[in-house]
């Protein structure tokens, strides 16, 4: 019962920072205001966090360092002088130079933790010009929620998600370049199981991947330290989100020196990743002028792709990031599926022959809030041979084909989400057909009665007339 009245609480602390800064709107765009409120949680976070330090220092009789920010990076903390932390602002709320206050703290903090550098608001406060009263009202609203009351239940990152998710529908189209919607990211982490290695995301928005890998790996009683983060971000405005959305859950990552277009300014150039999760802008048009990368080593092996499409550039930038033994696992516009515009047809032949593609997941409509395009998920690997350290049989010359069109919830008049039940049955269905036999009997009370390379037919699911068991069509309840 307490539980369910933590639960509702903090529902009404995020309804609440919402409303109030839906106040700020006329004064300051959507588009900037997400980054105002964000860095007011962030600089929130950091000061509860560093004050909950300073109080262990003193506990512990070490007053004397209270000043030193080793004791604090060392416990992943970090440091804030007085006049960057919480308090300090919160005494001059009602004042009229409390933009520049704000600034002020921010660029402090940025200034004495490196690891911050190009994350946090740049002169926000004081360039938009923001009414005072509606501004005191809003730090007001964000001094009431305690972020380290219960670290398992992550409410900062709750308001994050909640945050993005409505910028995202808000702003309508466009805005969801920076967020994908919760379920899907997270199918996409319980298909690869990112327990060890380095992961990738070339179009990072604002760190979603990343965030949701590392709750996989801690969720199954991993270790995150087993786990190398790294992306890049073309938007400065989300580059900075990112890093914010990332250090506030203390999860360390390169995401390159500076934001940039990852064909012209590849940031990783020599990274080989065991893990790549994206979401890339969809059906992206004149992404390169037309003699441009034409040979670029990115596109060994295959036809250079077309101007009027980047989707498939996407795909083979992907596939060169990948280890010998990587995974991917993508979104993309159902179209990639079956467009042969401009030689895009030939590229995917080119892929299937080269027994690159392990997955393809029909994805129902409705589930993003910033397009009503039909979207679908290719999961690929550099190799089907056999791996009995992860316990993979041998599926050469094998594809799965899941359609979940007709899975999911609607949550609202407009928009559909992926239940957890859903994304446990589309996972186990793909698990259970990539699994060795021996790796399935050691979990076979997670997997449905049934549920394995020869009986795919055992769930709820029908395996379309013709077809063998490496295909399967699952239906919603």
């Amino acid at each position: 019962m307490a539980k369910k009245t933590s639960s509702k609480k903090e529902q009404s602390i995020e309804e609440s920072l919402w409303n109030t800064a839906n106040k700020l709107r006329g004064k300051v765009e959507s588009s900037e205001y997400k980054h105002v409120v964000l860095g007011l949680i962030f600089l929130k976070f950091a000061s509860d966090k560093f004050e909950g330090r300073r109080e262990e220092l003193i506990q512990e009789g070490k007053e004397k360092y209270l000043d030193m920010k080793e004791f604090y990076n060392m416990k992943n903390i970090f440091f804030l002088p007085e006049e960057a932390r919480w308090s300090y602002i919160m005494q001059h709320a009602k004042q009229e130079d409390i933009s520049l206050k704000i600034d002020t703290a921010l660029h402090t903090v940025e200034k004495h933790n490196p690891s911050l550098k190009g994350a946090l608001p740049d002169n926000y406060f004081s360039r938009l010009g923001m009414d005072g009263s509606k501004l005191s009202a809003l730090l007001d609203t964000i001094n009431n929620i305690d972020t380290i009351a219960d670290e398992k239940e992550d409410i900062v990152g709750r308001v994050y998600e909640f945050f993005l998710g409505r910028f995202a529908a808000v702003e309508g189209k466009g805005g969801g370049e920076f967020y994908t919607p919760k379920c899907v990211v997270n199918l996409i982490a319980e298909m690869l199981e990112p327990f060890r290695g380095k992961i990738y995301d070339p179009c990072c928005g604002s760190g979603g991947m990343f965030v949701q890998s590392i709750k996989f790996v801690e969720s199954h009683n991993g270790n995150k330290k087993d786990i190398s983060v790294y992306g890049q971000e073309y938007t400065a405005t989300t580059y900075k989100l990112a890093k914010m959305n990332l250090a506030i859950r203390g999860i360390s990552a390169n995401l390159g020196e500076v934001p940039a277009d990852t064909f012209f300014k590849d940031q990783h150039p020599d990274l080989k990743a065991d893990y790549i999760m994206a979401n890339p802008p969809f059906n992206q048009s004149e992404w390169r002028g037309k003699n441009e990368l034409v040979d670029d080593p990115r596109w060994k092996g295959y036809d250079v792709p077309p101007v009027g499409n980047a989707n498939y550039a996407w795909i083979m930038h992907m596939l060169s990031k990948l280890s010998e033994n990587g995974t991917a696992g993508f979104v993309l516009a159902n179209g990639s599926m079956s467009s042969n515009t401009s030689g895009e047809g030939e590229l995917r032949r080119s892929m299937i022959e080269n027994d690159l593609v392990d997955c393809m997941i029909a994805l129902p409509g409705q589930l993003f809030y910033t397009t009503q395009i039909p979207v679908c998920l290719w999961f690929m690997t550099k190799t089907k041979k056999e791996d009995k350290e992860h316990g993979y049989r041998n599926r050469e010359g094998e594809t799965l084909f899941i359609d979940a069109r007709e899975m999911g919830t609607m949550i609202d008049r407009v928009h559909k989400e992926l239940t957890e039940e859903d994304l446990a049955k589309i996972a186990q269905t793909y698990h259970s057909w990539r699994n060795a036999p021996q790796k399935l009997s050691s979990v076979e009370g997670e997997i449905p009665e049934g549920n394995n390379p020869q009986k795919l037919s055992s769930l709820e699911s029908e395996i379309p007339e013709g077809n063998n068991p490496q295909k399967a069509l699952l239906r919603g309840r």
